[in-house]
């Protein structure tokens, strides 16, 4: 459970919305991926729409990385 928390908080200790966000993105895009493999075709998502969430997740993590080196 430690690990969790820790993966989720910034250098400061505090919850970074940042992080949340990117993991929720990423649980989405896994879970549409895999229930993509189990059903037809003419029921997918967008391909649009999965691109945009693997942006925002990418963005969001990218985002909390440039946090840590920049001064403030």
């Amino acid at each position: 459970m430690k690990f969790i928390k820790e993966l989720f908080t910034d250098e400061k200790g505090t919850i970074s919305s940042k992080r949340v966000a990117g993991m929720i993105c990423v649980i989405a895009l896994v879970v549409a991926l895999i229930s993509n493999t189990f059903s037809h075709e003419t029921i997918k998502p967008s391909d649009t729409l999965v691109q945009a969430v693997a942006l925002f997740a990418f963005g969001a993590f990218g985002l909390t990385s440039l946090d840590k080196f920049s001064k403030k």
